[in-house]
């Protein structure tokens, strides 16, 4: 059958060198390569529910009066977007399935896309010749994370009403540029021109989804033309020889299975475990807050950045130079961001490291690198941890400004001890290996 459709394929297409030499393409026979394969597969599901719920989704703000299927909303204003979203909840059939599983599957999909650049940021497959394609994955993580803002937005509840405030702040703060820029965005002072909401829709529906896929798109094909990279575990794998499972009959039916399986638990969890449920937020109005507003997890960073910045501004002959937003908001994922996309330049300019690298480092063969990404991580990681003070002060209730002065601390002191304690763990254990080796050698020495 295979044959036979080779042959169609290259009397109407020339294309049958194109199709053998697919499926003579060899993949690397380890679990951490499907990390990849689940973000792609995320993103085929996020445009699949996704183009399912535009058509029952109002992206307008124009008030209207509540009269559903949710009675302790029925009679409240809201916008006809606040309201599209509640008839998706209780009235759309399937709605609250589809909706659920997209907002799961955007969660998962910037986790798999952080995981996916930890794996490949610790083995050093970001070495030459795939710096670039190292580059676009942080580019895509980039626009990820602000196309789950903006689809979260969307929704007019009292929860992204706060986020989008917050945003506004932190452009607002941008030196020389801020206010012009926020007044392009919201189309005035917040929050913003009747327009603001259709512009938002557009750019969650269409623009960032094309550059996410373009992207995805000239990532695959680099990393189909540079070949994957591989751990050398048996004598086979070198720099010049690819070991691995061909794509049929060997990746193809693993590949069919991941997808079914990531689509199936995702179903699961938006069938089975509640997420974003917007009819308890209720509807956005200006003077509107309430404690304990929490965006999604991968934003928790930035408020928590946010809120360990002391309060003060750059003030300069009575003008306000620098906002106190913008370091915690703007600056602070700016650097993050700068130090993981030039790491491979970096890197290279201080090792010397010039030569093209197709065989994978354990994280314990390089400790200075490892030592260094765990400290970025950790440094991070506190400050995502720093975005849920106000929520431990109420379940636990720790005071608030203890924990902030705590965190203060601590993400200056902790990443150096990271890097340190990392560096030396991963010198010991290669210390382990080469005395285990001498020891191996002289045993096999004095059975001769």
């Amino acid at each position: 059958m295979i044959r036979g459709v080779v042959r169609y394929v290259d009397e109407r297409t020339g294309g049958a060198p194109f199709v053998r030499k697919a499926l003579r393409y060899v993949f690397p026979d380890h679990w951490s390569f499907l990390l990849g394969e689940v973000a792609l597969y995320l993103f085929m599901l996020l445009v699949a529910t996704g183009t399912y719920l535009t058509f029952f989704f109002d992206d307008s703000v124009t008030p209207t009066t509540y009269y559903g299927t949710y009675a302790p909303l029925d009679g409240a204003q809201m916008s006809h977007a606040y309201q599209s979203v509640l008839h998706i909840s209780f009235a759309v059939k399937a709605g609250l399935l589809i909706r659920q599983t997209h907002h799961w599957a955007a969660d998962v999909f910037v986790a798999t896309i952080v995981l996916h650049l930890m794996r490949v940021f610790f083995t050093g497959a970001f070495r030459k010749p795939r710096d670039l394609t190292y580059l676009l994955g942080v580019a895509m993580l980039g626009l990820a994370l602000l196309e789950g803002f903006l689809g979260y937005s969307l929704v007019d509840d009292l929860l992204s009403g706060m986020g989008l405030a917050i945003g506004y702040s932190v452009a607002l703060s941008i030196p020389l540029v801020g206010a012009p820029l926020a007044t392009l965005l919201w189309g005035g002072p917040f929050p913003g021109s009747a327009s603001f909401l259709p512009r938002l829709y557009i750019a969650h529906v269409l623009i960032i989804p094309i550059l996410i896929g373009a992207i995805l798109t000239l990532h695959l094909a680099l990393v189909a033309s540079r070949h994957h990279t591989q751990f050398k575990r048996t004598p086979r794998e070198t720099e010049r020889r690819v070991v691995g499972v061909p794509t049929f009959p060997g990746q193809v039916p693993r590949s069919l299975g991941l997808l079914c399986a990531t689509w199936g638990v995702l179903f699961l969890l938006g069938g089975l475990v509640q997420v974003n449920p917007v009819w308890l937020w209720g509807p956005f109005h200006v003077g509107d807050a309430t404690n304990g507003a929490q965006p999604d997890w991968y934003l928790g960073w930035l408020i928590g950045a946010l809120r360990l910045v002391p309060s003060f501004d750059v003030v300069i002959g009575g003008y306000t130079v620098v906002p106190n937003p913008f370091w915690g908001g703007a600056l602070f994922p700016l650097v993050v961001f700068s130090i993981v996309g030039l790491w491979p330049w970096l890197e290279r300019k201080v090792t010397g490291d010039d030569a093209f690298h197709n065989l994978l480092d354990r994280p314990r063969d390089n400790p200075s690198r490892t030592g260094a990404g765990m400290a970025l991580f950790v440094w991070v990681f506190l400050v995502f941890l720093a975005g849920s003070a106000d929520r431990v002060y109420v379940w636990l209730g720790l005071s608030y400004s203890h924990q902030i002065w705590g965190y203060r601390v601590l993400v200056i002191v902790a990443p150096v001890l990271a890097f340190f304690i990392t560096r030396r763990v991963c010198r010991e254990l290669l210390a382990g290996e080469r005395a285990a080796l001498v020891r191996t050698t002289a045993e096999d020495a004095s059975h001769v």
